[in-house]
């Protein structure tokens, strides 16, 4: 390797104990910082040039995510998350109907919306409720964040990783397809969380709940949700039938801006920006780290360790565990992504890859961003220990994927 190649290894290394350390609070850099200092450093060093730069980063997931956060957004405006919230705890009855309902909407909706999102607009309508009805927040707080992980799969926008992948195997992915895939998938895995969840939690989750005051809820805006809900709808009309999914959700964030006639400047406030400038970084950093040849030579070490093509799926599943939650999943999806190609089966492939990393946001406190957006928003209320997570993470995450792998081969066998 000449001696830019382990420049670019060592700046790729520094910026991901960067990205690492905020999340174990050890130094000061929130992540898009992390990547962006990162990207600063492989210009400066010689290693990228500007316009290699801005020719490495992957519009069109930044696009797709854009389109889908703004369509949220309005979403938000409308009321709509809390009156689901306040739907859900009205119909449940008891403490253990609304564990299962809550997996049920944030499972499902994250499917439709963008995990993160679904876990930023309910854990305070969640936690306001709960704390209210003096119920313990724990079993809620976990169900909330892992059913949000799990469902996500189940579409190529449910969750970030996704889109990247959406992307980068578009030759062997069709939105109809991997959906018809992955939702069964996604049910299986929300049942076994639902079982573990209610299993775990028996002793704690007795008795009724009572139904939140009507006074406090802010009343619903029916003509922005409709409008909001009919383009959603041809969105995913237009993923089914194989539209350019970048451009279909943007264009439909677009519609519905003209159409709702509201401040633009409220809606762009709700986008999350940080994590736009953290992809867009990201993205940079992992292409000076390719241009190195590191990640080809590392693939062809574990070559033989995946084995063959009836074993892959299980090896590659472990891998994208692993993976994910030591260096987070984006930026394994973005690194191991190159392999796929040439695997015995990429279309499988990118499935499995598409379930592993997601599943494995759920092992730990620190799997996920959702898990992270969840424990912060309610810190205040519920101060959530490693291990108190972790206990439930752990066994979810192991059946979930191994239910999951299992599955997906199935379908690729008989389907």
């Amino acid at each position: 390797m000449s001696s830019s190649d382990w420049t670019a290894i060592i700046i790729f290394g520094f910026t991901y104990v960067l990205i690492s350390g905020r999340r174990l609070k050890v130094l000061p850099l929130n992540r898009p910082a992390a990547a962006l200092l990162g990207v600063v450093l492989m210009v400066a060093a010689g290693v990228m040039t500007p316009e290699r730069v801005y020719r490495s980063v992957d519009y069109n997931t930044l696009v797709l995510l854009l389109g889908m956060m703004l369509i949220s957004a309005y979403l938000h405006l409308s009321g709509f998350f809390v009156w689901a919230a306040d739907f859900v705890l009205r119909v449940a009855g008891t403490q253990q109907r609304l564990l299962l309902f809550l997996i049920i909407f944030s499972g499902g909706l994250s499917a439709l919306l963008v995990n993160d999102t679904v876990c930023l607009m309910f854990t305070p309508l969640v936690v306001a409720v709960v704390v209210r009805g003096r119920l313990p927040l724990p079993p809620y707080l976990i169900a909330l964040a892992m059913s949000a992980n799990i469902g996500s799969v189940a579409t190529l926008v449910g969750n970030p990783q996704n889109m990247i992948i959406s992307q980068m195997g578009r030759e062997h992915l069709s939105f109809l397809r991997f959906s018809l895939t992955m939702f069964p998938v996604a049910v299986v895995g929300l049942a076994i969380q639902y079982a573990i969840l209610s299993a775990g939690f028996r002793n704690v989750l007795k008795g009724r709940i009572e139904p939140p005051s009507i006074a406090v809820r802010p009343p619903l805006d029916r003509r922005l949700l409709g409008m909001t809900a009919a383009v959603l709808a041809l969105v995913f009309a237009g993923f089914l039938s194989g539209l350019n999914l970048p451009w279909t959700a943007l264009g439909g964030a677009a519609l519905i801006m003209v159409l709702a006639r509201r401040d633009t400047h409220e809606v762009l406030k709700l986008v999350d920006w940080h994590l736009l400038v953290f992809f867009a970084a990201l993205f940079a950093v992992v292409e000076g780290f390719n241009g190195t040849g590191l990640p080809e030579q590392m693939f062809h070490s574990v070559r033989g360790v995946l084995g063959g093509e009836g074993v892959q799926p299980w090896t590659f599943a472990a891998l994208c565990a692993a993976g994910s939650n030591i260096f987070s999943n984006v930026p394994f999806v973005l690194v191991a992504g190159k392999w796929v190609g040439q695997m015995a089966d990429p279309g499988l492939m990118w499935k499995v890859m598409a379930m592993a990393t997601t599943f494995a946001g759920n092992l730990t406190l620190l799997g996920s961003v959702a898990n992270m957006i969840v424990v912060e928003s309610a810190r205040d209320h519920c101060e959530m220990g490693f291990w108190d997570y972790a206990k439930f993470g752990i066994p979810i995450t192991l059946l979930t994927t191994v239910v999951g792998v299992a599955i997906l081969q199935m379908i690729h066998w008989f389907g």
